[in-house]
């Protein structure tokens, strides 16, 4: 650590009631705006200068501002590993030994903090997790270089890398400083042509020659990179306003029970949007710090303007109205639903097959490691996927009944059947977060009795309705609005919606019930065939002696 830099975080942290290493993580957010500023004016030709100023400045946060020493082992260690595995293996196997083994240290890391964990003090865990999402991309993409083209998708084909990066790429990729803590997590190919600048390429009328030719232009982007500044800045100033009203301590303490259950219902919704305010803030302000480096960018919009969403990691707004459950998940944390997408959920699906309860719960159970132990983690989780079951009930039978007879707009009702859900919405991922701020297997239990666990028996009621006649009920009111056949249709092309999304967002199962019944279906039919197998080998040996006593 560089002398007399803890000075003035110690004294802010003691004016503003904060911790020390929070808000030397809000000053590394905000210092890597110039930082970004002098990156993105390096010299375009000489590559090797943008990696090596992006090293340095990953190191002086590392240790000169938070004296983490044993972090950069750590770093040092899961990029070594990733990188050792892709070069000197091949075959099928290359890149889950790299997510074994990179989910395997990240692991150990979850177990030590577990154990030794020291409230408010900044740890590399943060930073292990975006690089866990960077390095097996990377192993990944390795693998689709070393196939042929017409074995991947477009998507794999866009990310797939021929050549093995140098060293110098590559640690300047495992240590780019606007998203060293807090992500977001990009892929190699990003790195590489933002690096070279063929990000940047677009193809212009040639007028000398006739038709068109490429031009490399990179466009300002220090009005969008201000504006995601200002956001975060405002959402910090949000949290930390918050933050000294709804907190752990409050919600567990005898005072939460002196007011009525609708009262504590607000409490349990208003101390999780804090807790959401403090990633509203952080990620914008490592988004902002990403754009304003060029990174960012994302190609032109229908009218020739840039877009700079390349990585963003939140939406706020669509987050906080969202009026169903997939629409909420996929509006948070957004690169880490594109890693589970398209690193775990559609790689564990075999070539050809559609994805099954396998990928489902390698997926689930991949998402839940990488964010930590904690029981919080696993209770949240758990709840999630049979809320998100639930609703898909809902979605699919109840709300057909608020569209007009065509299922083409909306009814008489909709707009309030909207609010509700909504309301509904936002009070059940409030519910269901709670542990994951918490943490504690106590402590969540205790928060949830508070409300009469009220989101459970929410569950348990949908589901005892939706498996008695009452969904046949429901089923015949709207066939008698639309007919059978529309209705078949209407129910094929919603599955195929959510098929065509390739993976669910977080991880989380969108048909818990149904991937269950898939377990049961396989489970029964390896059952049977162990049954039938050696039936089979004592015909055959019945056969084979008969033909012996014929010769």
């Amino acid at each position: 650590m560089l002398p007399l830099i803890d000075l003035p975080f110690a004294w802010a942290a003691n004016a503003l009631g904060a911790s020390k290493d929070e808000l030397k993580l809000i000053f590394t957010f905000l210092i890597s705006y110039p930082f970004a500023g002098v990156l993105k004016r390096l010299p375009d030709t000489q590559p090797w200068k943008k990696n090596c100023f992006l090293i340095g400045v990953s190191l002086f946060y590392l240790v000169g501002v938070f004296d983490l020493w044993g972090g950069i082992r750590t770093l040092f260690i899961s990029a070594a590993g990733a990188y050792a595995i892709a070069a000197f293996m091949d075959g099928p196997y290359m890149p889950w030994m790299g997510f074994v083994y990179l989910m395997g240290h990240m692991l150990y890391s979850h177990l030590y903090r577990e154990l030794y964990l020291v409230p408010g003090v900044v740890d590399v865990t943060g930073a292990q997790m975006v690089l866990v999402m960077k390095l097996t991309a990377f192993c990944w993409s390795v693998h689709d270089g070393r196939l042929p083209d017409d074995g991947l998708s477009e998507f794999q084909r866009d990310r797939k890398i021929v050549k093995l990066p140098n060293v110098l790429d590559y640690a300047a990729y495992v240590l780019f400083f606007p998203s060293l803590f807090a992500g977001p997590a990009f892929d190699f190919r990003e790195y590489q042509r933002w690096i070279d600048c063929t990000m940047f390429d677009v193809v212009v009328p040639d007028s000398k020659h006739g038709g068109t030719k490429r031009k490399r232009r990179i466009p300002k982007s220090h009005i969008p990179a201000t504006w995601k500044a200002v956001t975060g800045l405002f959402w910090i100033l949000v949290f930390l306003k918050l933050s000294a009203v709804y907190t752990t301590k409050f919600m567990l303490s005898d005072k939460a029970m002196e007011y009525s259950f609708f009262r504590r219902m607000w409490f349990l919704y208003a101390f999780c949007f804090t807790a959401r305010t403090k990633y509203y803030g952080v990620w914008s302000l490592a988004e902002g710090a990403c754009i304003l480096s060029g990174l960012g960018y994302n190609g032109l919009d229908a009218s020739k303007k840039a877009r700079w969403d390349r990585v963003t990691n939140i939406d706020p707004w669509a987050l906080e109205t969202a009026q169903n459950t997939r629409a909420y998940l996929e509006a948070w944390n957004m690169n880490t639903n594109k890693w589970l997408k398209n690193y775990v959920y559609l790689r564990v699906t075999p070539k050809g097959k559609k994805p099954g309860f396998r990928s489902s719960l390698t997926t689930f159970g991949t998402s839940a490691l990488w964010h930590g132990i904690s029981p919080g983690y696993y209770l949240t989780f758990i709840t999630a996927s049979l809320v998100q079951t639930t609703a898909k009930q809902f979605r699919r039978h109840v709300r057909p009944l608020f569209l007009s007879a065509d299922q083409k707009s909306a009814g008489p009702y909709k707009k309030a059947y909207d609010v509700f859900s909504m309301i509904i919405t936002q009070l059940a991922f409030s519910y269901v977060a709670a542990p994951f701020i918490i943490l504690s297997l106590s402590g969540s239990i205790k928060v949830w009795a508070r409300t009469f666990f009220i989101a459970h028996l929410g569950i348990i009621a949908s589901m005892a309705f939706f498996n008695s006649p009452g969904k046949q009920w429901l089923v015949a009111k709207q066939q008698k609005r639309v007919g059978r056949t529309q209705m078949i249709e209407r129910s094929i092309s919603n599955d195929n919606i959510h098929q065509e999304g390739g993976g669910h967002p977080m991880g989380l199962p969108e048909d818990a019930a149904a991937d269950f019944g898939e377990i049961r279906e396989a489970i029964t039919r390896r059952r049977s065939s162990s049954v039938i197998s050696p039936g089979k080998e004592v015909g055959k040996g019945k056969e084979k002696e008969k033909m012996n006593k014929a010769n």
